[in-house]
């Protein structure tokens, strides 16, 4: 992976990490009214708190084993975890008729998934060199 590739994956796992960070610290923070708001489908509010401490986990996860160097191999984890999230987002608000957000959580659900392929390949020489 070429050094412009590796500052790429970076960018996007930073601009998604505060992303996330965001989304699902709000979900914690949020009062039960604000979350079952009407007009939407009513996912139950212990759901939305999980979701919301998956994606501050997963926020976590894709920085914080790249910057200290243990467990690297985590951070494809928390993105592919996060693009799981977004798959679920993105059909909850095709079904709530949202379009406009449901290609937004497509989007991030794409960079996610980006982020999980170059972090996995990038992990799969090294992990074959330290078995050798």
């Amino acid at each position: 992976m070429t050094k412009n590739n590796t500052l790429l994956l970076w960018i996007v796992q930073t601009m998604l990490a505060g992303m996330f960070l965001l989304a699902g610290g709000s979900k914690l923070m949020m009062s039960t009214q604000q979350l079952s708001s009407p007009g939407s489908i009513q996912l139950p509010v212990p759901f939305i708190r999980f979701i919301g401490v998956c994606e501050v986990l997963g926020a976590i996860g894709m920085i914080l084993p790249g910057v200290t160097g243990v467990r690297p191999g985590l951070t494809p984890v928390g993105a592919g975890g996060l693009l799981v999230i977004m798959i679920g987002a993105t059909v909850i608000n095709l079904i709530d008729g949202a379009p406009a957000l449901a290609l937004f959580t497509a989007l991030l659900g794409a960079l996610a998934g980006l982020v999980a392929y170059g972090r996995w390949t990038r992990a799969q020489p090294a992990r074959a060199s330290a078995k050798a």
